[in-house]
């Protein structure tokens, strides 16, 4: 089985925006498991979170939050497991201060970074972390590949097909 990811959401209502990231690892048979911290509300737990993540089974932290978006970082800084930030669109900034909060990490504490709100590529780069040394995972990942592109064959067909019809 592979290892755990967690998903650490700095607030509740950034549930809607990783519930995609978790549909995803459940898709793929991870086991995940999603928690709500905040790196300056409750920064000992998330510190206490992370540095017992490895012992606990997790193989890699997915940390979504908006604004100051600090929380990838302070996880990031307590493990040596991988990090993946996914900045939180606000209404401020529409997720620009996130998107730099999580970036800008000092050198030493990387935190892997996609777009804002975008929960399903973090969960695939995940995946593709765990399948360095999990076969069957690696086998998920390149079908969902070629699922990909055949979707584009068909779409470019189908495509091909109305502009014949001109």
């Amino acid at each position: 089985m592979s290892k755990k990811v967690a998903v650490i959401m700095g607030s509740d209502s950034d549930f809607p925006v990783v519930a995609p990231a978790v549909k995803r690892l459940k898709s793929f048979g991870i086991p995940v498991e999603v928690r709500v911290m905040s790196a300056h509300r409750t920064p000992d737990l998330a510190a206490e979170f992370s540095k017992n993540a490895k012992a606990e089974g997790f193989g890699v932290i997915i940390a979504a939050a908006g604004k100051a978006a600090h929380l990838g970082g302070v996880l990031a800084a307590h493990t040596t497991l991988p990090v993946i930030g996914i900045p939180v669109k606000s209404s401020t900034l529409d997720g620009l201060d996130a998107l730099l909060a999580t970036v800008q990490m000092p050198s030493g504490i990387p935190v892997a970074t996609v777009a804002i709100d975008g929960a399903d590529n973090a969960a695939i780069l995940a995946c593709q972390m765990l399948a360095l040394s999990d076969e069957m995972l690696a086998e998920r990942l390149e079908t969902m590949k070629k699922d990909m592109a055949d979707g584009v064959v068909k779409k470019n067909a189908a495509l091909q097909e109305k502009v014949n019809e001109l």
